[in-house]
């Protein structure tokens, strides 16, 4: 008798997508040794992806297009859609697709694999990646967790997220309650990391590369490497983006309430010098552990902007 291949559901949030996405959703449905069903929804574009998609889905029959839902603006609202809309119910394992990236055969069926065997409710990985001149770069983010990472950084890039069933409903269902305020939420990867992680679920992030991730002028989140990313990570937290985004995902999975918290929540000048002598508790790679430091006192002498 045949050995059952696990069922997973890859949510592919698209927009602007037909220079890379039909090399992307080839890479997708040849993995190995699972059972891929591939659900698009399609931000509204002007370069006829829509179209595209519909004429793929209806040649491969594992390639869903969930019905136009209207402008969302940015992946984070996509995703979030994909997550509300597709039903959970016949598959094992939810997993995450940007556009615009190349997988690795054994992608999934490694994760799948890692989730079983470490018994763990979630997965992520290292990628490597390219430009199109040719150069690649290792991106490391499978430093150990610590103890309040997940407040302030994802576990990666969200296109390399992979779900048991039991964390995506759990997901799905306390995302729904708080469905309003879960549009302020700019990062998807960085929330979905957070509520698992606050919720009592494990994670494990892979070392090896699971996926080559595409750099190019239209992604909305890139490879952070080399002077300019630094800089225009300051700005974004100077303007107060950041710290908005931490108040708001440490209220959305509930943990405004913790002592270590309530400490700093207000992010006031005592709040955020004392959070800076904790930086070894909230990034995992020690060059974030430093930058995190400054930023906090940074912040603390010419004020923050955070609300």
């Amino acid at each position: 008798m045949p050995v059952k291949s696990p069922k997973v559901a890859v949510l592919l949030a698209a927009y602007n997508g037909m220079h890379w996405i039909e090399e992307q959703l080839a890479s997708i449905l040849g993995q190995s040794d699972v059972d891929v069903t591939v659900h698009i929804s399609i931000d509204s574009s002007t370069d006829g992806t829509a179209t595209w998609c519909a004429a793929y889905a209806a040649e491969h029959h594992q390639v869903v297009v969930l019905p136009d839902a209207g402008r969302f603006g940015g992946a984070s609202r996509n995703f979030f859609r994909l997550i509300r809309d597709v039903d959970f119910g016949s598959f094992d394992f939810i997993a995450f697709a940007d556009q615009d990236d190349i997988w690795h055969k054994d992608k999934l069926q490694r994760a799948v694999d890692a989730i079983q065997t470490r018994q763990v409710d979630a997965y992520s990985s290292n990628v490597t990646a390219f430009w199109s001149d040719g150069r690649t770069h290792l991106l490391d983010k499978a430093q150990p967790q610590v103890e309040w990472d997940y407040l302030f950084e994802a576990a990666g890039p969200g296109c390399t997220y992979v779900f048991s069933k039991k964390l995506a409903e759990s997901l799905k269902a306390v995302m729904l309650e708080n469905w309003q305020h879960l549009q302020e939420v700019t990062l998807h990867d960085w929330y979905c990391y957070a509520f698992a992680r606050s919720h009592g679920y494990r994670w494990y992030i892979d070392p090896l590369p699971s996926m080559d991730y595409r750099q190019h002028e239209r992604n909305q989140v890139g490879a952070n490497k080399g002077l300019s990313p630094l800089i225009s990570r300051y700005k974004t937290i100077h303007d107060g983006w950041w710290f908005n985004q931490v108040q708001l995902i440490t209220k959305l999975v509930g943990q405004d309430s913790e002592p270590f918290v309530k400490d700093w929540l207000q992010l006031g000048r005592r709040q955020l010098m004392k959070l800076s002598l904790n930086a070894w508790r909230c990034r995992r790679r020690m060059r974030d552990k430093v930058f995190f430091f400054c930023i906090c006192w940074t912040t603390a002498l010419i004020g923050n902007k955070a609300k």
